[in-house]
């Protein structure tokens, strides 16, 4: 409802392509909000009216509702703020808004005003931005320098030639060379492509797909799957890119003769989104692999990974609308959590 206080929005503000709401500081409440707003979080302003901020903030972001009410707070003592937050849309879609808040004016001490814009793909070209920095200026330039080192020893070799250590080194360097380049192809592809030709698919169906691709490949290893609850989602190449990652990722980290891979797929115990889990028994992922996930301007000697799969996880997953969590298991090995919206079955694929 509205605020006799606060006021409500003027009709010619639906014609805004940035959002607009006016707040109560006091609460967190939305009083009132424009066209572009709705279309934003997809929520309509009743629903909007009856929201916390809890429930349209992504569930794993780690800023909280309090913080949020705090930014408004200040806006209303007259401090304007500017911040980003992360937003869960009506459909489950994760999205980055940037908001600028104010107070409304002198004599209303609680309403706030806040514009709200959608920088998503702004925010995705940055940080891709940043892990290609990273990779030209660490991944790229250490494999380079293995590969001249090894060159140069080659060279000096005595007339035997040099050594299969040596030999095996600049192989295998290579082909990581060559790996990084194809990782960095398809999160660019992912990113740009994202919305391009995106299918819906039972969950459980697209990941047996990969699963048994995967396996053909891999003929050692034993890869299971089930799945809790059926649910379907939207995928393109970036989701096969993204599990094929964490699959092989938990595939060749091993140390068994037979590596043995978990997969289950259902609803999200803490979000309802649809989540895929792929379980390993596999030593820990190293700390500063995921700090550089979500750092990756950080750039001391040890803050860096020795490669970009998890890169290729997280910005697939991420052009999908969803996200993705690395947790360590208290009985050992990793659980990759591939968390995206969830999606209705249209009924032209009904066929049960």
């Amino acid at each position: 409802m509205s605020s006799p206080e606060c006021g409500t929005l003027s009709p010619v503000l639906d014609t805004l392509h940035t959002g607009v709401a006016i707040y109560d500081a006091a609460s967190g409440a939305v009083i009132d909000a424009n066209a572009r707003l709705e279309e934003i979080l997809g929520y309509s302003s009743d629903q909007l009216r009856d929201l916390s901020v809890a429930e349209y903030t992504a569930n794993t972001y780690p800023h909280t509702e309090s913080e949020f009410h705090s930014r408004l707070s200040r806006a209303a003592n007259g401090s304007p703020q500017q911040f980003v937050w992360r937003a869960k849309r009506a459909d489950g879609e994760l999205i980055w808004i940037q908001l600028f808040t104010s107070r409304q004016r002198p004599t209303a001490n609680h309403c706030v005003h806040v514009e709200v814009r959608d920088i998503t793909h702004h925010y995705d070209t940055h940080h891709r931005a940043e892990l290609f920095w990273r990779v030209l200026r660490h991944n790229l330039r250490n494999e380079a320098a293995i590969i001249i080192g090894c060159t140069e020893q080659a060279m000096n070799a005595s007339e035997s030639g040099p050594s299969e250590e040596v030999i095996s080194t600049i192989r295998s360097r290579g082909e990581k060379l060559g790996n990084i380049a194809t990782s960095v192809k398809q999160i660019e592809h992912a990113v740009t492509d994202s919305q391009a030709s995106v299918v819906r698919f039972s969950a459980a169906g697209a990941v047996r797909d990969i699963a048994n691709r995967i396996g053909a490949e891999h003929p050692d290893a034993d890869i299971r799957v089930s799945e809790q609850k059926r649910m379907w989602i939207d995928i393109n190449e970036a989701f096969e890119y993204a599990l094929a990652h964490a699959v092989e990722n938990a595939i060749v980290h091993s140390n068994d003769e037979a590596p043995a891979v978990e997969i289950t797929v259902g609803p999200s115990p803490n979000t309802g989104r649809a989540e895929i889990r792929v379980e390993d028994t596999n030593p820990p992922i190293p700390p500063e692999e995921i700090a550089a996930l979500f750092s990756p301007t950080v750039t001391t000697s040890t803050s860096h990974g020795s490669g970009i799969g998890l890169f290729v996880m997280k910005w697939c997953v991420e052009s999908l609308g969803g996200e993705v969590l690395f947790e360590s298991q208290n009985s050992g090995g990793n659980a990759v959590c591939l968390l995206l919206p969830p999606k209705q079955l249209q009924y032209s694929m009904m066929t049960d």
